[in-house]
């Protein structure tokens, strides 16, 4: 492994710092709402018409090995908060063309996502305020987001508390809803009448096979994506070597919670072959319910879900470049913060970014759409397999050096690392197996590809501007044993 060299050259600017505006609330939230968008609303729809019911076993699996890729990259957080997060220990750990690659994919990642979610928020308004033109509520919520980035971090967090406060309780209200029709049959029941056995019935619980649930793996991880934005906001924490493992700790019960019970109600209410995506999943429970603007109760939470991740994937993006700019992966002027510690450049630069995109979606949607949407679906596996190697990089390196582990350790090492990481490629290799994402393989290549161009061009031999946070005695941790999530007191800034 390739480990950059903290004895790098001084730049003659230095670059300004992030400030630490992030709450244990606002960060536990952020986590809780990260991953619920689309890919569960929606998205849910496709990975159970490829698995039926046995979709479940492959939310618990993934889950299972998204938790060991949050649990490496908290490992990394606690011992080293910074901005850039798992770009720059890809960086540090792996090497310079990882950390770039690792970086630029992640910040695509979170341009794709956004701009997918501002073209269909300006779809959800459209169902409200049919006659008015979708490109001004597309205009409006990027405006809207952009504002809200560039004041500071504590905004960020405090709108991103209500928006996922409002999708936690939606998502609770309706398995409670759920389960009062399974078990008090509430509302008007068609025949196949809500029960458990709906997950048996209807060519049983796995009615495609031990194929189908490893096809349905290629949505199934997508929906997670969004989780590894709780090590972004390690930069920015008050405290990170306490909220960090509490927000990470959270993830099984969030899985378990807004996925797994959350399908298996519904696939116990309405019968998986009936779910065939040309509406949500929940229309159907807020409907069983007898919620007669069930409709427009989705329409509501749909839209506070997209806000909630256009929000977070500026946020992310414009501090991945901040950061990736910190070690010469990015142009220097992306290091400028505001006297509030935002980004101001980065942020300013996704939303031109954003504005273009929508503009070129509009206009080329059948040929642009479809390609950057296959992109997303790489990169985000693509990131998590880069934040696995980075942490088996970082164990090697405090071995060789004799020095202990942060008290926030990932599970089962090193055997279970290894075990994700050839999950992680199992996926990529499923991604070009099943037909209807093969492209999205074809597509991350020509990415790569492209990104080893611009690296050779403009990176590969050039001086490394110092990383102030790894100077500030990277290996300054808590003693061996030590509970980090107890610590009352964050590293130095």
């Amino acid at each position: 492994m390739t480990v950059v060299s903290r004895r790098s050259v001084r730049t003659s600017q230095p670059a300004q710092s992030l400030k630490r505006g992030l709450s244990t609330r606002h960060i536990r939230f952020i986590a809780l709402g990260s991953a619920i968008g689309t890919g569960l609303f929606y998205g849910s729809a496709g990975a159970i018409q490829m698995a039926g019911p046995a979709v479940l076993l492959a939310y618990i699996i993934g889950g299972a090995v998204v938790f060991m890729v949050m649990r490496a990259l908290g490992e990394m957080a606690v011992r080293n908060p910074i901005a850039g997060s798992f770009g720059s220990y890809a960086t540090r750990y792996v090497g310079r063309f990882a950390g770039f690659v690792t970086g630029w994919t992640y910040t695509f990642e979170m341009f794709v996502v956004a701009l997918a979610d501002v073209t269909a928020f300006g779809v959800y308004m459209g169902f409200w305020f049919p006659n008015v033109e979708r490109w001004i509520w597309i205009l409006a919520v990027v405006f809207f987001i952009a504002a809200v980035n560039l004041l500071s971090v504590k905004v960020f967090g405090e709108l991103e508390f209500w928006f996922s406060l409002i999708k936690v309780v939606a998502i609770i209200a309706m398995i409670a809803g759920g389960i009062a029709v399974i078990v008090f049959g509430l509302g008007n029941q068609s025949e196949g009448a809500a029960g458990i056995s709906n997950l048996f019935s209807h060519d049983g619980f796995m009615p495609h096979g031990v194929m189908g649930v490893l096809m349905s793996f290629t949505i199934v991880m997508f929906a997670f994506g969004g989780t590894e934005v709780i090590g972004i906001t390690a930069g920015e924490a008050k405290n990170p070597r306490k909220v960090i493992p509490e927000a990470i700790n959270s993830v099984p019960v969030r899985i378990l919670l807004f996925y797994v019970l959350t399908l298996g109600v519904i696939m116990s209410i309405q019968p998986w072959n009936t779910i065939n995506g040309e509406e949500s999943p929940f229309v159907s429970i807020f409907s069983s319910i007898g919620l007669s603007s069930a409709a427009h109760v989705l329409n509501f939470i749909v839209i506070t879900a997209a806000l909630s991740a256009i929000n977070a994937d500026i946020f992310g993006a414009g501090r991945m470049i901040h950061g990736m700019a910190r070690q010469g992966q990015a142009p220097m002027v992306f290091t400028k913060t505001t006297a509030n510690g935002v980004p101001w450049v980065t942020s300013l630069s996704m939303i031109v970014a954003l504005l273009i995109g929508v503009v070129l979606n509009i206009w080329f949607e059948d040929q642009i759409f479809f390609l950057i949407a296959a992109l997303a679906t790489f990169a985000t596996v693509v990131v998590w397999l880069m934040i696995l190697l980075s942490h088996i990089g970082m164990k090697r390196e405090l071995a060789r050096k004799g020095l202990a582990s942060a008290g926030f350790q990932i599970p089962f090492w090193p055997l279970g690392s290894y075990i994700a990481v050839a999950f992680m490629v199992f996926v990529i290799v499923m991604i070009g197996v099943v037909p209807d994402t093969r492209s999205a393989l074809v597509t991350g290549a020509i990415w790569v590809a492209a990104l080893g161009a611009c690296y050779w061009i403009f990176v590969r031999g050039k001086r490394v501007p110092e990383i102030d946070e790894f100077d500030a005695d990277p290996d300054s941790v808590p003693e061996h044993g030590e509970n980090v999530g107890q610590q009352a007191e964050g590293p130095r800034s």
